[in-house]
């Protein structure tokens, strides 16, 4: 193995044990060797998230952990970033996501945000009980490409059909893609209400976000 090979694989390593320090001196590394960031995304960050996530999914790997990791993917991920040419950026798809009105769980919608960072798609996180008014005034402001609701509870599943309806009186649903999640939330009504896709958790919303707006 090469020493670009074992600086990327090192750096994934940090990356997945939460090493915060040793992740950002490995960065910093890369980046002097001249070594391509795009590639460093790839290999060392890209593939970390998947690590993560099967090990999220095996119970081996919990919440507080699965942001921790979050947030230094995009440290890491800004610090190479700024190395890449600006006409060899990709646009980071916008995704704006939010507990719909009434409904004040937070820890299912907290993990799609997080996961939906660590797959590189920028988001903005509005929080829980969010009017409609306010997440379509947010989803304009930020031009945003797909708007993401959560409710965990059947009293405020009408919320998110209500969004949809807003953008369709408002002439935008054309704009942005729409996609539910919760834990009372099934394919069948996201479909019936007019949704372009549903998560039945963090990592298949990712996918179909992915799908959406390949």
């Amino acid at each position: 193995m090469g020493q670009e090979e074992q600086l990327l694989e090192a750096l994934k390593a940090a990356i997945i044990a939460i090493d915060t320090e040793k992740a950002k001196e490995l960065t910093q590394q890369i980046i002097d060797a001249g070594i391509d960031p795009k590639r460093a995304i790839k290999i060392s960050i890209k593939e970390a998230a998947e690590i993560i996530g099967q090990r999220f999914d095996a119970g081996d790997v919990f919440l507080a952990e699965l942001v921790m990791v979050g947030d230094l993917m995009d440290e890491i991920g800004g610090m190479l970033e700024q190395h890449i040419p600006a006409n060899e950026l990709t646009k980071k798809r916008v995704i704006v996501i939010a507990t719909v009105q009434g409904d004040v769980h937070s820890v299912g919608k907290n993990l799609v945000a997080v996961v939906l960072r660590s797959a590189g798609f920028e988001v903005h996180d509005m929080g829980v009980d969010v009017a409609s008014s306010l997440i379509i005034q947010k989803a304009k402001e930020v031009k945003a490409d797909m708007i993401a609701l959560s409710s965990l509870l059947t009293t405020t599943m009408p919320y998110q059909k209500e969004v949809i309806d807003d953008l369709v009186s408002m002439g935008l649903r054309s704009k942005f893609k729409v996609i539910l999640g919760g834990g009372p939330v099934t394919r069948d009504y996201a479909d019936k209400v007019g949704a372009d896709g549903y998560g039945k958790d963090a990592f298949d919303a990712v996918d179909e976000a992915k799908k959406l707006l390949a």
